[in-house]
């Protein structure tokens, strides 16, 4: 089985990103190997070579998906739906299975963008798990060193992360 967490958003620096990797160490404390995949850098103007290999070696051989992902204007970003606009969506989205994590600097942690990429994926034939978890006011979460140390936050991921694997 595999897993691939995609940090969905290429700001560089972004909240995002702290917090999937935070979910790739939750899963390899439970012995489970996930790829990280950063939209930082990626040139998403055309289907460059880089985002070829990318389609190639990472997407379409994964399993399950985690896509953390921050709230734009209400939804989510334009960079992660060009990523799914430019592949190719039998062989990278089809039978998957994905979990959704949306996070904001404010108090709804994303839970129209969940909803509304879940229409998305669910169109792509993509089971998107049923405990999507809003992580708001992130900014206020983050430790200084870049991690989640809220007990209440790290418990809910715990908990969504035990049920992914199970999923």
């Amino acid at each position: 089985m595999k897993y691939t967490i995609i940090s969905g958003t290429n700001r560089n620096g972004s909240n995002t990103l702290k917090v999937a990797m935070q979910y790739q160490q939750m899963l390899g404390a439970k012995g489970v190997k996930a790829e990280l995949v950063s939209l930082e850098g990626l040139d998403l103007n055309e289907k460059s070579s880089q985002l070829q290999k990318l389609e190639e070696e990472v997407l379409t051989p994964t399993d399950k998906f985690i896509i953390v992902m921050p709230e734009y204007n209400g939804s989510y970003p334009g960079s992660l739906k060009t990523i799914i606009d430019m592949s190719d969506i039998r062989k990278v989205w089809w039978g998957k299975k994905a979990l959704l994590t949306g996070v904001s600097t404010g108090r709804a942690g994303n839970l129209r963008g969940m909803d509304h990429l879940t229409g998305a994926l669910n169109y792509l034939k993509v089971t998107v798990h049923h405990n999507k978890l809003p992580i708001s006011s992130v900014d206020k979460l983050l430790s200084h060193g870049g991690m989640i140390t809220d007990a209440a936050t790290l418990t809910a991921m715990e908990h969504q992360v035990e049920e992914f694997i199970a999923f």
